[in-house]
């Protein structure tokens, strides 16, 4: 089986295939899935509230895949591949992320998304339950190396239009099975924070809200750039010897996922942690950085 790049597969073959590739497209570093799922995880503080917002992002992502797949067999899913889509969905999933940051900052009230609250509180609050699910039907759209192996090599396979759309379901359940256990670690990095319950909920939600803004604004940025210059995106290309999707051609996603998150989110933290030593007091003895170094 060559997740590489498979070719001439079997109906036997096609399906496991799909399976591994999500798995694959779930653990490594991708600008449809990391920087979501981990914004909101964090948010959760605990490792069981992380694993459902791994589970609700993805089940979204997995009805999206399921739907374009079936669209691909029938042909009909070829605008997805012009040059500009990617980019347009990147702006999308960059505002709905910096709109869900603002809420849980309780900034932009005019969003009016929690009947009866409109004015500011004491801290930030909880993301509403259901954007994990918006952002995953969203982000699903995007195209990278592993939806055009399945778009154009796995659901053409298929027997019949009854059965299309079960290579992006496959796809769609290995990723959620992957997404789980990433949001689970990311609940429990947080929830090992060594800080006060109420110090925790507080820069848990607020490096959330922070991420969210920071990482949307980061999409929306990288939508702009690719859909007025595109060739200067275009060149944006490291490539390793790693024959893994994400992992072979570094592009403008990977370092949305990884380096442009990864500096959002430690400046979430420490500003998050500073502000909750002064409503609150510092942590409680033996305190723990972000890097698990106890002092």
């Amino acid at each position: 089986m060559n997740l590489w790049n498979p070719d001439h597969l079997t109906l036997l073959l096609v399906l496991p295939t799909a399976l591994l590739l999500g798995m694959v497209h779930g653990i490594t570093p991708d600008e449809h899935t990391w920087p979501i799922t981990f914004s909101y995880a964090v948010g959760s503080y605990s490792s069981r509230a992380g694993r459902r917002v791994g589970f609700l992002f993805s089940a979204a992502f997995t009805l999206q895949r399921a739907i374009a797949s079936e669209l691909a067999f029938l042909a009909l899913a070829s605008f997805e591949f012009a040059t500009r889509w990617q980019f347009d969905v990147y702006a999308v999933v960059g505002l709905v992320m910096a709109a869900s940051g603002l809420y849980i900052l309780h900034r932009g009230h005019s969003l009016h998304w929690s009947a009866g609250r409109h004015g500011p509180s004491e801290g930030p609050r909880a993301a509403p339950p259901y954007m994990p699910l918006v952002h995953g039907f969203i982000a699903g759209w995007g195209i990278g190396a592993f939806a055009v192996i399945i778009y154009t090599v796995l659901a053409p396979t298929m027997p019949s239009a009854w059965v299309g759309w079960v290579p992006g379901l496959l796809f769609g359940l290995g990723t959620m099975l992957m997404q789980m256990l990433l949001g689970s670690a990311f609940g429990a990095w947080m929830a090992r924070r060594r800080l006060t319950a109420e110090a925790r909920e507080f820069v848990a939600r607020s490096m959330s809200g922070k991420t969210l803004t920071g990482g949307g604004l980061a999409f929306m940025a990288v939508a702009a750039l690719g859909l007025l210059a595109p060739q200067v995106v275009a060149h944006i290309e490291i490539v390793t010897p790693i024959q893994v999707h994400n992992l072979h051609n570094l592009g403008a996603g990977f370092f949305l996922a990884v380096p442009a998150l990864f500096g959002v989110a430690v400046w979430a933290f420490w500003s998050s942690r500073a502000e909750a030593a002064r409503r609150f007091g510092d942590s409680p003895p033996h305190s723990t950085d972000p890097a698990g170094v106890t002092s």
